[in-house]
Formats: structure tokens, C-alpha cells, sequence
């Protein structure tokens, strides 16, 4: 199966031992700002209603599930 832009782009942050933990997880929070965005605009356009935006968005959160960022770190626990 062929792979996508957006997946090769996650898969390259992802991958980029450069990066970060936190680097990674704010580029990918910046990729999925950008694919709501464009979803947004789609939605109130005449664009179509699914132009591949979906899976976009749920390769983008999947990487960041992956990396724990989809769980918010609060301050010290409360009892």
C-alpha cells in the first residue's frame, strides 16, 4: 500500500534523531493545527467534505498518542 505525504512526514519526525521528544510532539501539534485548518476552510467551501483530511488527522494523532502527548500533564496530584 502506498504511503502517504502526510504519513512520510510524521514518520520523518518521528524518526529525525534530532529532535527531541518535545520537539517532535510540537511539530506534530503544528501539523495538526494546520490539517484543521484546511478542514475548516474545506468544510465552509465548496471543497469536498473528505479530500484525504480524516486520515491526515489520524496519522497525526496516532503519532501522538504514540509519544504520550495526547495525555496532559497536570501540576502535582491531589488527594
Amino acid at each position: 500500500m502506498p504511503i502517504t505525504a502526510m504519513e512520510k512526514t510524521v514518520r520523518d519526525i518521528l524518526q529525525d534523531g534530532h529532535l527531541r521528544k518535545s520537539g517532535k510532539i510540537d511539530r506534530l501539534r503544528e501539523l495538526q493545527s494546520e490539517a484543521r485548518g484546511i478542514q475548516r476552510a474545506g468544510s465552509e467551501s465548496s471543497m469536498s467534505a473528505d479530500d484525504g483530511l480524516q486520515d491526515d488527522l489520524r496519522v497525526i494523532e496516532k503519532a501522538l498518542h504514540d509519544l504520550h502527548a495526547d495525555i496532559e500533564q497536570k501540576g502535582a496530584a491531589t488527594l
